[in-house]
């Protein structure tokens, strides 16, 4: 497994401290932030999972712990908008540039507005994908906002 993707490359260049978690990932996971927890040996709440999304025809992404939902309505106000709802998997693969079960908000194609659930800033670090399946960034939850240029705001039911 390569340790270099866009995600991983774009902090470097940002001088934003990170380090790499890896796991065996499971395509038959129910649920791929969960696996990464447990393989990882963490709390489910500091696994955060990428999701892309529709925002009035626009694309968006949402990055939520992962033993949570997304909140649309919730999505779609912190973003400004009106109505959301999840982007198909072939076309967040097209926008981002990563397959499904390793998309980054990170380094993608075409950078998005992007939200980020506030349960993140209650953790000193916290894991999100890495641009590539079994690979986590652990990196501070302001490090990521400062990446990203990203809102921080309450994004789940």
């Amino acid at each position: 497994m390569s340790k270099t993707t866009p995600a991983t490359l774009a902090l470097t260049k940002a001088g934003i401290p990170f380090s790499l978690g890896t796991y065996d990932y499971d395509p038959n996971a129910e649920r791929v932030g969960l696996q990464a927890a447990e393989a990882l040996g963490v709390a489910p709440g500091e696994v955060f999972k990428t999701l892309m999304a529709e925002l009035d025809g626009k694309p968006v992404c949402a990055i939520v712990p992962s033993d949570e939902e997304v909140n649309m309505k919730k999505l779609a106000a912190a973003l400004g908008g009106k109505s959301a709802h999840m982007m198909k998997p072939d076309a967040a693969e097209r926008l981002t540039g990563y397959k499904v079960g390793g998309i980054s908000p990170l380094g993608q194609r075409k950078p998005v507005p992007t939200a980020l659930d506030e349960l993140a800033l209650l953790y000193d670090e916290i894991f999100l994908n890495g641009g590539q399946r079994g690979l986590q960034i652990r990196i501070r939850p302001d490090e990521l906002v400062r990446a990203l240029g990203c809102t921080t705001a309450d994004l789940v039911r």
